[in-house]
């Protein structure tokens, strides 16, 4: 009998309709264009307005109905929903468990997993290991984030740079060796203070003061994550190669973490890698955390061939960081 391996074998994606470009971002705060993009690669960011929906459930909703409709796929004989966020619905109660009773996956279970920008690489092994134990046999794993409800648009740090978006992708048993091979997983909470929101949680619960204060939005020590990210998911990259035997012209795509271009650059150079081998949307997005990663599979899908060796990099608060090793199955 053939080894079982989780395959990804449909994609899916959403972007919300309102684009917020960086002249707009002029006009917010001590900002301009060209600063934007020369430090981040930034253009322009979605941003989903109160009329189009309400939280990143709709988002997610939203890219596994496209996924669905493209799949042809019954949602009933969906086994489990994972919904990899950072921005759930709320608290307490899962932002999954909705996602799933919405699209109609009637008979999965599910539940929300946060790792910050790193959650739907993590989201890959925890769909892959499922499949691959023989458990379930459809696993649909969504990464999908508002980052606009946590964002402060007078804080020119992280204004710039978060968007809202979702993507989606079904797993499926393979018997051809095709699908995940490899990953490398790592995190250290040295970086927790680095990339955050400091209030909301159990540690500080909201009150009048953590609104006035302003401590709902998300804060961000760019040096400090900058220099974290580029060496860390460089190196995971690397790592991933060196452990398979993999070289420059083995690999036909990195898809890596939607942060900052010069990010994506350092990683690419580090694994040897031309530019036109580099899944890129930065400048459409910005970074939409959990969704950059499968946003780049949806806007790249035509471009996949069978058995393309493709590696996954990404880097998050936490600190959070890894890189996967996929074999593409379609």
């Amino acid at each position: 009998m053939n080894k079982i391996t989780a395959a990804i074998t449909a994609v899916g994606g959403y972007v919300p309709n309102f684009v917020m470009t960086n002249k707009m971002l002029e006009d917010m705060v001590d900002t301009n264009d060209e600063w934007i993009t020369t430090r981040t690669g930034i253009k322009e960011r979605r941003v989903l307005k109160e009329d189009e929906g309400e939280g990143t459930s709709y988002l997610g909703i939203k890219a596994a109905e496209n996924l669905i409709n493209k799949k042809g796929l019954n949602p009933e004989e969906i086994d489990l929903v994972l919904v990899a966020t950072a921005t759930p619905d709320m608290f307490v109660a899962s932002t999954a468990a909705f996602v799933a009773s919405e699209i109609g996956a009637v008979n999965a279970f599910s539940y929300d997993l946060h790792a910050a920008c790193s959650s739907f690489l993590y989201g890959m092994s925890t769909a892959a290991a499922y499949i691959e134990a023989g458990r379930y046999k459809k696993v649909l794993l969504i990464g999908a984030d508002k980052m606009s409800s946590i964002i402060d648009y007078t804080d020119r740090t992280t204004c710039i740079i978060f968007g809202d978006g979702a993507g989606a992708v079904l797993f499926e048993p393979n018997t051809e060796g095709l699908g995940l091979q490899d990953e490398y997983l790592r995190s250290d909470g040295v970086g927790r203070n680095y990339l955050k929101m400091d209030a909301g949680g159990s540690l500080l619960p909201a009150s009048v003061e953590t609104v006035q204060n302003r401590q709902h939005f998300i804060y961000q020590d760019g040096r400090s994550v900058f220099k974290f990210a580029v060496s860390n998911m460089a190196d995971a990259a690397a790592q991933i190669m060196q452990r398979n035997n993999l070289e420059d012209n083995d690999v036909a795509w990195l898809v890596p973490h939607q942060a900052n271009k010069r990010i994506i650059d350092a990683t690419a150079n580090r694994m040897g890698l031309d530019n036109s081998k580099v899944m890129m949307n930065i400048q459409n997005y910005g970074n939409t955390t959990s969704a950059t990663l499968p946003l780049l599979l949806h806007d790249y899908e035509s471009q996949l061939k069978k058995g393309d060796n493709l590696v996954f990099a990404a880097f998050g608060g936490g600190f959070t960081w890894g890189a996967n090793y996929l074999k593409w199955a379609y």
